[in-house]
């Protein structure tokens, strides 16, 4: 399995993700959120599903059911061997495979954490379809940076649910589902937002893998 490294060899803690559905591991909303995680000193380590993958040869496979993605990242678990504390997570569908996993390996000592870039609560449009089930009841600490305006789940919504106290929920004023706000409206930029989850995640993930 191939990762894209980042970040200093000797950081306190690794942090595995995975891609969205629709995007590879280099896309320029993960670079750009990789980069900044770096500069807080943290090792980041990317990697892509199957189906992402054979889209570089030409493939051009849809995405998968989420829950099917769940061996492949496991194995990217396996594979990493990271040596000290390890969070797992992604973007999107990433970070849902993510969780998906997260207790079992928690309760076995392999994880500190997990997480979320922007979770997709629901699919755009549909928000009675919920993909929250398994995050009512989650025993790992877990990260969630969510846009106020995320149409996968906005702040409204996410706000009615019914999710684990194991659940921090940091939020990015105006920003959409890569984070991004409207600088006219909300006077932040992208680069103000990655900054504040770079800084977030470094000081959470510090305490969480003590």
């Amino acid at each position: 399995m191939d990762f894209l490294l980042d970040g200093p060899e000797d950081g306190p803690v690794t942090l595995l993700l995975a891609h969205g559905a629709g995007a590879p591991m280099d896309s320029a909303s993960l670079n750009a959120t990789t980069a900044a995680l770096a500069a807080e000193g943290l090792r980041i380590a990317r990697f892509e599903f199957v189906y992402m993958a054979s889209r570089r040869s030409g493939q051009r496979k849809p995405p998968p059911r989420a829950e099917s993605l769940k061996p492949e990242y496991l194995a990217a678990v396996d594979a990493l061997s990271a040596s000290g504390p390890l969070i797992i997570g992604g973007k999107s569908m990433g970070g849902r495979v993510a969780s998906m996993i997260a207790d079992d390996l928690y309760s076995k000592n392999r994880i500190a954490g997990l997480l979320c870039l922007g979770y997709p609560f629901h699919p755009p449009g549909k928000p009675a379809q919920l993909r929250t089930a398994h995050l009512v009841d989650l025993k790992t600490p877990s990260l969630i940076c969510q846009g106020t305006r995320d149409e996968f789940g906005t702040r409204e919504e996410v706000a009615a649910y019914d999710l684990s106290d194991r659940i921090e929920m940091l939020w990015l004023e105006d920003g959409d589902h890569d984070l991004k706000p409207r600088k006219s409206v909300s006077g932040y930029s992208s680069a103000d937002h990655l900054r504040t989850v770079a800084r977030a995640v470094a000081a959470w993930a510090d305490r969480i893998a003590r």
